[in-house]
């Protein structure tokens, strides 16, 4: 039998299964009243036109793959979804793109309730990424509005989305390795125990950070029979609405708080590369993506996202960025944005990659456990691990052709100012850091298709494939 994907099996109201490639979901018996009428309304299918829901097609059972099991053929209904080119998580969206997907959960909310429906559920990774596009991918969180419903997924809509950005617009702290080591979110409790007094004295913040910690301080025997009592009362859906709305338009205008320099957030201006360089790296990318063509491109330490951006326009099909520099990640969002490029640049220490982790350790999965790159860029990127991280020079070559069949590697020798700069305030311990050894590691591993010298900086560009 097929197991379900590990990261679908909290739902009770339905599975997701894969099977030769393909996605599919069931549909539970306890959910069909709330499916029925979602896709009879038509709203399945209008979101999913305007690609802010994830498609889906009901499949007959007998069309099945036979190595699906008794679970998926028996189920009521099963639909079949087109596949996300990469599945990525909240702890490693930049700011920009855990904004982006805020604002489309309270869109559809704000959306879908003149269409009497509601999402029962505020969870982050319910939203995935189609370059920087963010779409729903869980069409079960969409069911019938009940007459005077509170939101109840507020809590979990703080703690995934709105706690985490504030963390960064407020306090200048980034997300990312928290939210990664605590999966459900930053709690609110802990956000106001950070605050300072007068960050609090804004309405909004004592809204939905200072009063939502003290109710949850507070939620006793008393404290939860008061809060039935005022359920029965009942929420308006204006009143709803109007929550809703106010939300939105404050998270609209969150910017992150550290908007200054940092390390290598200026490096696309501000390099040690000459312009003749940067023109023969472009056109050595171009050459690359146009023979290999990859479907999906792995950019490792993609800055603001400039050779994404050549080889995407050269023919690569999608491109998934990772760099660990907060600001460049914004640059490159922004950027992907702007230019309706297929790029979804994440946040990643390549040293500390995302981890399996979760319920049994697998329900959110590694980066080379969601799917393999069959391309990939990694430019001006080795020396960050060798010399940065001391990582062997071996094992980073390894790791690297590892991560896709084909790919473009830069070397950067000692004499480049980048190592200089590097090397100023710590000993010189790479004795065996050099092109001849960056070759016979590469030569090991796969076939150097072609080599080019990046004008006269020392640094060395290789095209391999391990086919």
């Amino acid at each position: 039998m097929t197991a379900a994907e590990p990261g679908s099996f909290r739902d009770p109201s339905g599975h997701v299964f894969e099977a030769d490639g393909r996605i599919f979901r069931t549909i539970a018996a306890r959910a069909l009243a709330d499916y029925a009428f979602v896709r009879d309304s038509g709203v399945l299918r209008r979101l999913a036109a305007d690609g802010r829901l994830v498609a889906s097609e009901e499949v007959d059972p007998a069309l099945l793959p036979l190595s699906l099991g008794a679970e998926v053929r028996g189920a009521p209904i099963v639909v079949e979804h087109p596949r996300i080119p990469f599945v990525s998580y909240p702890y490693e969206w930049p700011f920009p793109a855990l904004k982006a997907a805020a604002l489309l959960h309270l869109d559809l909310q704000i959306e879908l309730l003149a269409d009497d429906v509601m999402l029962s559920d505020a969870s982050a990774y319910n939203v995935q990424f189609i370059g920087p596009r963010p779409v729903l991918i869980d069409l079960l969180s969409l069911r019938r509005y009940r007459e005077g419903e509170y939101w109840t997924g507020l809590r979990q809509f703080c703690e995934q989305f709105l706690n985490p950005l504030l963390l960064r617009a407020v306090l200048g702290v980034p997300h990312n390795q928290w939210y990664r080591g605590s999966l459900e979110g930053i709690p609110t409790a802990d956000l106001n125990r950070l605050l300072p007094f007068r960050k609090k004295l804004s309405w909004q913040v004592m809204t939905y950070v200072v009063l939502q910690a003290r109710l949850e301080a507070s939620a006793n025997d008393k404290g939860t029979a008061e809060a039935a009592g005022i359920r029965r009362k009942g929420l308006p859906k204006p009143s709803l609405l109007g929550i809703l709305t106010q939300l939105r338009g404050w998270i609209e205008k969150l910017k992150p708080a550290d908007t200054g320099r940092t390390v290598w957030g200026d490096y696309a201006r501000n390099n040690t590369y000459t312009d003749a360089a940067e023109e023969t790296k472009c056109r050595f990318i171009a050459e690359f993506a146009e023979a290999t063509r990859p479907t999906l491109l792995w950019d490792l330490g993609c800055n603001s996202g400039n050779y994404s951006a050549v080889a995407l326009g050269a023919g690569a099909g999608a491109a998934i960025g990772f760099d660990f520099d907060q600001k460049a990640l914004e640059l490159a969002f922004d950027r992907a944005v702007s230019e309706r490029l297929n790029l979804l640049p994440l946040f990643q220490d390549a040293a500390n990659p995302s981890p399996d982790q979760g319920w049994k350790q697998n329900e959110r999965r590694g980066i080379q456990g969601r799917g393999q790159a069959d391309g990939l860029l990694a430019l001006a990127f080795e020396h960050h691990l060798v010399i940065g991280r001391n990582v062997p020079l071996d094992q980073t070559v390894g790791w690297l052709t590892g991560l896709a069949p084909r790919g473009v590697i830069e070397f950067v020798p000692k004499d480049d100012p980048t190592v200089r700069r590097m090397l100023a305030l710590r000993e010189d311990i790479f004795d065996g850091y050099c092109v001849e050894a960056f070759t016979a590691a590469l030569l090991g591993r796969a076939r150097i298709v072609r080599e080019m010298p990046v004008a006269d900086s020392g640094r060395r560009l290789f095209w391999y494939d391990r086919g």
